[in-house]
């Protein structure tokens, strides 16, 4: 569970530096799969089940609702 902790909060603060040039929608779908990744992990290992398992579907939940709300502060903004 360590190394899946480590490794969800490596790739959310290597996503956080990257996301300077990220359009809203990509920048929406790379936090909402980090978070829902981080998420789905601690959910899955207080539960007794598998934290990759719970880090992978939290990853695509996340960052499919990521990208949505990117998509929508996109059009908001009218790019």
């Amino acid at each position: 569970m360590e190394k899946t902790a480590l490794a969800v909060a490596l790739a959310a603060a290597l996503a956080a530096t990257g996301c300077t040039n990220m359009s809203s929608r990509e920048q929406g779908t790379i936090s909402g799969a980090a978070i829902g990744a981080a998420a789905g992990a601690g959910i899955a290992a207080i539960s007794g089940g598998s934290g990759w398992t719970g880090a992978a579907v939290g990853g695509v939940i996340g960052g499919t609702v990521g990208n949505i709300k990117g998509k929508q502060q996109q059009e908001q903004r009218g790019y």
